[in-house]
């Protein structure tokens, strides 16, 4: 860019990502413009993103847009940018509950939210698809606190815990939790099941690609056949999940489950969507627990499920586990809750 503007900013680790939250009102109002300051300031389009403050890898090159909100019972509405790394794209079509983690906290160090002695529980309205969640922070004497003795796997060390509840974010962006209306589906000659459980995803077996389920994700990346496949299933399931064209959308995300190798509810290997996850998402989690509790497919098929109303699922992924908490009533999932951290890394001016 011929002129180099600075916005305030603080840089933050949300769960298992890494990215930028800003205030909306501190971004450029047009979108055209926002994006163009965003892309700039990560470095992209460009795969190491020298020139930018994103870390070459989707995880670190993503979004927190955060206001204060209007909305009845609601404390603050969080937008979710992804940049993409190689590419000079922006996109809001999707959730992103690692990031989610860090809003809380964000929203209290901003002062859009009053924090409380003790912890402090933050409605948060997710602009992306629509729906809520309840973060709870803790907040001794009325302050962030970041130290504590939560662990989540793909993160070194410990942190304070953000225990985050999901409400009704079934269907978020397909209309419905099984767009198709079935648990099973055929496309591009494999069994997935098609799922929108805060994201849009498809599901299938790692055998039925030929895979083992325990490669690692540099493996994956290089098996150039193995990942057409996956695009060519990934470009059919678009329209039939009320999606559309996909090709240049991050979502659906695709999920590859095998059976679990070190007592969780099943294994996962994770395309989001072309560069495999080395953990696995938020709501990806949310995704493969749901299809695990489902009556039929892939994941069903594979999944120790424990007995109870309120079910413990612990998705294995690459580099460790992430435990899902279902609470079921009536035979239906009624509340779907996760364990995350965040910390604050710096607080400053970006420039784009």
């Amino acid at each position: 860019m011929s002129e180099q503007r600075g916005i305030r900013c603080m840089w933050m680790r949300g769960g298992t990502s890494k990215g930028g939250y800003f205030l909306a009102d501190d971004l450029p109002q047009d979108v055209a413009a926002r994006d163009a300051f965003l892309l700039s300031a990560m470095g992209s389009p460009d795969a190491r993103q020298i020139d930018g403050m994103g870390g070459a890898d989707p995880l670190t090159s993503k979004v927190a847009v955060v206001r204060k909100s209007n909305r009845p019972g609601v404390d603050v509405d969080y937008l979710f940018l992804q940049v993409f790394v190689d590419k000079p794209i922006v996109t809001d079509q999707q959730n992103c509950g690692n990031i989610l983690a860090g809003i809380g906290p964000f929203a209290i160090e901003r002062g859009l939210v009053a924090a409380r002695d003790g912890h402090t529980e933050i409605r948060i309205f997710m602009e992306n698809t629509g729906q809520a969640a309840v973060a709870t922070i803790r907040t001794p004497g009325g302050a962030v606190s970041y130290a504590g003795e939560a662990r989540i796997d793909g993160v070194p060390g410990t942190a304070a815990p953000i225990p985050i509840v999901f409400e009704d974010v079934a269907g978020s962006s397909c209309g419905a939790l099984l767009p198709t209306g079935n648990v099973l589906d055929m496309v591009e000659g494999v069994e997935v099941t098609m799922i929108d459980n805060g994201m849009p995803c498809v599901v299938m077996r790692a055998a039925d690609l030929g895979m083992a389920g325990t490669e690692t994700p540099r493996q994956l990346e290089a098996n150039q056949r193995l990942r057409a496949k996956l695009e060519a299933i990934r470009l059919a399931a678009g329209p039939l999940m009320n999606l559309g064209d996909v090709a240049q959308k991050s979502v659906p995300k695709m999920t590859m489950v095998s059976n679990a190798k070190s007592g969780g509810a099943v294994s996962t290997r994770t395309f989001i969507p072309h560069k495999c996850h080395d953990a696995i998402g938020v709501f990806g989690a949310v995704n493969v627990a749901t299809a695990c509790l489902l009556p039929a497919g892939p994941a069903a098929e594979l999944a120790e499920i424990p007995e109870g109303a309120q079910k413990t699922l612990s998705i294995e992924h690459p580099t460790g586990e992430m435990s899902i908490v279902a609470t079921m009533q009536g035979g239906a999932i009624g509340s779907i809750a996760i364990l995350r951290t965040a910390r604050k890394l710096f607080d400053g001016v970006v420039f784009g």
